[in-house]
């Protein structure tokens, strides 16, 4: 299978969407595609920026720059683990399932991860990951979360 287009990584900052990341670099390196990272944002789940003071709410930017500094951190070592991928980083507001396929349009692939931070542990799979399989504009891969990575490398 020929691949064009960047691979899309829904990454919400939970360890599952961690092993959809590392998942989707690793082909990425062996493709030779790039990767966006694309967080969903907000005003409910977006850290407290750091202008917000009593009686003053920052405005709308403030809170995606608290998003965006959000998962820079928690990206920062995965992705230092494939420096020859290039990758962009992106926050949108809006709701997750409706951000991640969105932004599959033109895509190679979308991967997520099978639940987010939010839900029921109990559940299989999640009300984003259930939203991209469906509705994606690309296949979709739900990468389920392994105690090593590197055994769920793809192959290309």
């Amino acid at each position: 299978m020929l691949l064009s287009g960047p691979i899309i990584v829904g990454h919400d900052g939970s360890d599952f969407s961690d092993h959809a990341l590392r998942w989707a670099l690793a082909l990425a390196d062996r493709a030779k595609l790039p990767v966006l990272v694309i967080r969903a944002w907000t005003m409910r789940t977006a850290p407290k920026p750091k202008t917000q003071e009593f009686g003053y709410v920052p405005p709308a930017s403030d809170f995606a720059d608290a998003v965006r500094e959000r998962l820079e951190e928690s990206t920062r070592e995965i992705l230092a683990e494939y420096p020859d991928v290039d990758v962009t980083l992106k926050v949108e507001r809006g709701q997750p399932a409706t951000v991640v396929v969105e932004a599959s349009r033109g895509a190679a692939l979308l991967v997520v991860g099978p639940r987010g931070l939010g839900g029921f542990k109990g559940l299989m799979l999640g009300s984003v990951s259930e939203h991209a399989v469906g509705n994606a504009f690309c296949p979709v891969v739900v990468v389920r979360g392994e105690d090593d990575p590197a055994q769920s490398e793809p192959e290309v």
